[in-house]
């Protein structure tokens, strides 16, 4: 339960993404749902992968970011000759001008910021990307037999081009796992366009004030798992993620025909965080089924491996998780309405 400390957080966290959201408004033109999707995996404590085409302003939104969150901020270029060590850092021997004693010391890599920009990751060898596993998922490094621990707080935001796939290597579920959101960053509308047009091409210099340290991001992150959910809401959650695992138990029938593996349980762990974190930026201190639902495309898109029916008939995992979303009822008020199931999404003996 959220005690009276616990209420004014949350009341300072909500005053906090409003001023965030305005910063970041100075830099960037809309991307609304992609800036409440990233704060909310911030305050959730997760890691987030942004798919887009180049030029829609993923990298200067990450950086921008980290700075009105004043938070240091490093940056990886991803690229085909990229080494673990030049990701984590190195021992390297070095000598001590007054002794002249030689000694092994480690010279800290570009993963030791607390905002890390892992750009076009998927242009790396897996050897490298598995690189990121150990700082992902335990918050350290081990180089040599040490390890070392990251500053906190300590995320990951990683940016794909799902247009080019020559000379890539795709992700290992294992690690596509490990991100706690995966966002899609779309092209702005025609007025947005316009805007960033004329930003871009005027004599203007824009400075983003800070508005939470790294201390206070940490302090509100831990009110994030305070709040209450109820079990009917966070049933929901789970019925989301178990629906879409075709081999266990009732499944509805365009899961069993299009999808190849479902998520796992840290999709329903990081479904109720998601929304727990939503609750929290709109001023609520409980989880609905709404806050659910908004965070089940990010959560669920990246966990949900389709086969080759879904592939032929241009299935994608979105389309999916939107009709689970209307054929699962979030209340015992609600009802599934299977009669107005989409005719692509009907097994073969239902057209």
């Amino acid at each position: 339960m959220l005690q009276d400390d616990d209420v004014q957080a949350v009341q300072k966290l909500n005053e906090a993404y409003r001023r965030i959201t305005a910063e970041l408004g100075k830099v960037i033109v809309g991307q609304k749902q992609v800036i409440e999707e990233l704060m909310v995996a911030l305050f959730a404590r997760g890691h987030c992968l942004l798919v887009g085409v180049p030029g829609l302003a993923k990298t200067l939104l990450i950086h921008t970011l980290s700075d009105a969150l004043s938070l240091s901020f490093n940056r990886i270029q991803f690229t085909p000759d990229l080494m673990p060590s030049d990701i984590t850092g190195t021992e390297m021997i070095q000598e001590d001008r007054a002794s002249g004693v030689r000694d092994l010391r480690f010279l800290r890599g570009p993963i030791f910021a607390n905002v890390v920009l892992a750009d076009e990751i998927n242009r790396t060898p897996p050897k490298t990307q598995a690189a990121l596993l150990e700082a992902m998922q335990e918050h350290q490094v081990t180089v040599g037999g040490v390890r070392h621990k990251l500053e906190e707080p300590f995320f990951v935001l990683a940016t794909q081009n799902p247009i080019e796939q020559e000379g890539t290597y795709p992700l290992p579920e294992a690690q596509l796992d490990r991100f706690m959101f995966n966002i899609m960053v779309d092209y702005p509308s025609e007025d947005e366009e316009l805007e960033i047009v004329k930003r871009t091409t005027a004599d203007v210099t824009v400075k983003v004030t800070p508005t939470l340290n790294a201390a206070e991001i940490i302090q509100l992150g831990q009110i994030v798992r305070k709040v209450p959910i109820a079990d009917h809401v966070a049933r929901y959650a789970l019925q989301l993620t178990r629906l879409t695992r075709r081999d266990k138990g009732e499944v509805p029938s365009f899961i069993r025909e299009y999808v190849s593996w479902g998520a796992g349980p840290r999709a329903s762990q990081y479904l109720v965080l998601g929304a727990k974190a939503r609750a929290i930026l709109h001023g609520r201190y409980f989880v609905s089924p709404e806050d659910i639902r908004a965070v089940a495309l990010p959560v669920l898109r990246h966990r949900i491996l389709t086969n080759f029916n879904a592939e032929a008939e241009g299935i994608k995992p979105d389309q999916i998780i939107r009709q689970l979303i209307e054929v699962i009822p979030a209340t015992e008020y609600e009802t599934a309405d299977r009669g107005n199931e989409p005719q692509v999404f009907r097994s073969a003996d239902a057209r």
